[in-house]
């Protein structure tokens, strides 16, 4: 029989999932609305096999670049010591602090027909156009390259991390054995850090399903594309949230197939062990793991900077200086609340779980974390119409029980942008504390209760210092993710509410490039703060 303590934890972890799923299941009811029918029939005949093939070719292309920069610069960095490998070390994470559109809109400044690298080109080689060929970064190609630059830190950090925590009894037996360096790293290092790569991979895997203003911008019919088409140019919103449906069908096969391979992979490192030893790099090698490591760092951060910093300096006389200190304000009270409530609710989840072992909450779990892969728009979509039901409902018994019309509590607040953020972004936080817990090992469980330790003074006192590193580096992703947040934060945010991705945008969207920088800089320099902080506590482990 179970305790009463395991009833009242199961109980209200179901009310926490089903809150937190509740537009998932309001787009699901998209199925029954009129017309429904005749919608999917037409999408099925038209646009749907082309989003796809494109959505399922440009996942397939950025997780392989992702997997390939993340999982290589991280052993870089955690395993050995050469010339700047401190500096690489924190400064591998800063393109996530840059929005993926923005970085669209940079590039393309820079590469396009009229931008400085052709133009430098014709006038180098006295070529006209047609004469000589030139990438065009407009393209399937040129997104997968874009966001692979933007995303590789989701799999960096989580694997950086660890790798850095693995024992140095792992490299002495290598060596013991005669495996050389990068042998050993394929066949022991890599799968050991299967939990956290293929967590990381998941992210890449559905941040890329779900963005729209990069591959809108570069001509890519993803399914994204499709979805705000059918809403916004067709006025089909029953379209459009089946199209949402059908992208989350993928999502649910990617986290299914990632859960059954990261639990077979599943591993705790018993006992006492010393921590590994960075080894030192010389010669061409200590130079080639340098350019390795500099050429993610310069391709996805400094290079965007540079030519947003040329673009912003070209017209600050068009700025409104006056208006940024507020939408700073906003930005951050935002998204640090965001990240504060995200990183909870998924404790609450994670540890739910573990503590019950309930199949039923852990799909619970499983299904509120499908968020992440809805394009902001719908999930707007799915949270005002709910919200706007409960608005209505409650605003009516008030007036009619006290008199009193208070309006739209939720809907007109930025409570629902609150809670469209802790939708979308709960499956950062999730990935990375469920990995964090699967290097636990469920004997330290054991001997807390052994010695009296309650479920509430064992995540307290054993599991949250454990996982000091995990919930801080969910915060720190939570945390920028929000500040660059924009479809939902566009449709849900309060009048007079401006942030700074929305401000960006609005320029953005107009081409006014120049304008739309400054807002983007601030965003850069907003996160870059809590980059450096989360960075360092990951570094100081190893040094």
């Amino acid at each position: 029989m179970p305790s009463t303590s395991s009833r009242t934890v199961v109980v209200a972890t179901t009310l926490l999932g089903l809150l937190i799923a509740l537009p998932l299941i309001g787009l699901s009811a998209s199925l029954f609305a009129p017309g429904a029918g005749a919608s999917w029939s037409h999408l099925a005949e038209t646009g749907l096999p082309g989003y796809a093939r494109s959505s399922a070719v440009l996942a397939l292309f950025v997780a392989m670049g992702a997997a390939i920069v993340g999982a290589g610069t991280a052993w870089l960095t955690a395993a050995y010591r050469f010339p700047g490998s401190r500096l690489w070390s924190w400064a591998l994470v800063l393109p996530l602090a840059v929005p993926s559109y923005v970085i669209a809109y940079a590039y393309t400044d820079l590469l396009q027909f009229a931008g400085p690298v052709q133009s430098w080109i014709r006038a180098t080689w006295d070529l006209r156009a047609r004469e000589y060929w030139f990438p065009d970064i407009r393209s399937l190609g040129g997104a997968a390259v874009v966001f692979t630059l933007v995303l590789a830190p989701y799999v960096y950090l989580p694997v950086r991390a660890a790798f850095a925590e693995m024992p140095a009894s792992l490299g002495e037996a290598a060596r013991l054995a005669g495996v050389r360096p990068l042998l050993a790293f394929l066949k022991v290092e890599l799968p050991l850090a299967w939990p956290a790569l293929a967590a990381g991979l998941a992210l890449v895997v559905m941040e890329t399903l779900a963005d729209f203003g990069a591959v809108s911008y570069f001509a890519v019919d993803t399914f994204t594309v499709g979805i705000y088409k059918a809403w916004l140019g067709l006025g089909d919103r029953t379209a459009a949230a089946q199209l949402a449906l059908v992208l989350l069908g993928f999502v649910v096969v990617l986290v299914v197939i990632e859960r059954v391979v990261r639990g077979a992979r599943r591993f705790s490192v018993r006992g006492t062990t010393a921590p590994r030893r960075v080894r030192p790099l010389r010669g061409w090698h200590a130079w080639a793991a340098t350019m390795v490591c500099a050429l993610p760092v310069a391709l996805g951060f400094v290079l965007p900077v540079v030519v947003l910093a040329q673009l912003a300096w070209r017209d600050v006389e068009a700025h409104a200086w006056s208006r940024f200190a507020a939408m700073v304000g906003a930005s951050l009270q935002v998204s640090i609340a965001a990240a504060v409530i995200t990183v909870g609710v998924a404790l609450a989840l994670t540890y739910a779980v573990r503590l019950t072992r309930s199949p039923w909450l852990n799909g619970i779990s499983g299904f509120a974390a499908f968020g992440y892969a809805v394009p902001g728009a719908v999930l707007a979509i799915g949270i005002l119409i709910p919200l706007a039901r409960f608005d209505n409902v409650l605003a009516t018994a008030l007036e009619l029980h006290f008199g009193v019309n208070p309006g739209l509590l939720l809907t007109g607040s930025v409570a629902a942008l609150l809670y469209a953020y802790v939708v979308r972004f709960l499956a950062v936080g999730l990935n990375n504390v469920q990995s964090g817990f699967a290097r636990i090992t469920p004997h330290m469980d054991e001997a807390a209760r052994s010695l009296g330790c309650g479920p509430w003074s064992l995540l307290r006192r054993v599991h949250v210092p454990l996982l000091a590193r995990s919930l801080a580096v969910a915060a720190l992703l939570v945390f920028v993710d929000a500040l660059k947040e924009l479809p939902a934060t566009l449709a849900l945010r309060p009048f007079n509410f401006d942030t700074l991705a929305t401000q960006a945008y609005n320029f953005a969207k107009d081409e006014r490039l120049g304008e739309a920088a400054l807002p983007s800089l601030v965003i850069v320099a907003v996160a870059l703060l809590p980059v450096l902080l989360t960075t360092r506590a990951l570094a100081s482990r190893r040094t």
